[in-house]
């Protein structure tokens, strides 16, 4: 039958799967980015699709979509115009603070490291204030230090926003989340709690 979950405000829940087991896909699907194949997504009461919804998501699918060649903040700048954000640029500081990628704002984005990139695109997310933010493999490709301080973030972010993330590490989503769901072939195998 699929997928069928309930994701309370404020919880951290985490995707774990083999690699082609469906996390990425739902979080896709969630994000209205592709279709569903049946069934419905409702955020708020509302369907997915709703534009009142889709305002109040934060994502990162996959890589922060920058241009090599713009600094951070520019980069940032450009994503707060996209959502018409008002104030930009204190929105834009704000969330560069947040991420702890203030100092690094006037680098390069092709310059940055794979942690400072991730930081980006998180920062890419946080633009807003979404209460809901969607996290793709967010720790991927990334050394123990910043794997730790992507964790510490996300724990930080979990305090005053709804995570979704997904990893194939299950070790990864037990340091983070409040709730982990297994996924195998896009259906649901376990829905526990992190500590069972």
């Amino acid at each position: 039958c699929g997928l069928n979950m309930t994701v309370p405000m404020g919880a951290i829940y985490g995707f774990i799967g083999e690699n082609g087991s469906g996390k990425s896909t739902t979080e896709k699907m969630i994000c209205g980015l592709i279709p569903t194949s049946g069934g419905s997504i409702k955020l708020y009461g509302k369907d997915y699709t709703d534009e009142s919804v889709r305002a109040k998501m934060g994502v990162l699918i996959e890589a922060p979509g920058c241009f090599p060649g713009l600094t951070v903040f520019d980069n940032m700048m450009l994503q707060a115009s996209n959502l018409n954000i008002p104030n930009a640029e204190q929105e834009v500081i704000k969330v560069l603070k947040m991420v702890r990628m203030e100092g690094a704002a006037g680098n390069k984005y092709k310059n940055c490291s794979l942690g400072m990139k991730q930081r980006v695109g998180i920062a890419q997310a946080l633009i807003g204030n979404p209460p809901v933010l969607i996290l793709d493999e967010p720790t991927v490709g990334l050394d123990p230090k910043q794997i730790i301080e992507i964790r510490t973030l996300i724990k930080r972010l979990g305090e005053s926003h709804t995570v979704i993330l997904s990893s194939h590490i299950l070790s990864e989503v037990q340091a983070v989340c409040d709730r982990i769901i297994i996924i195998n072939q896009g259906k649901i195998v376990a829905d526990s709690s992190a500590q069972d």
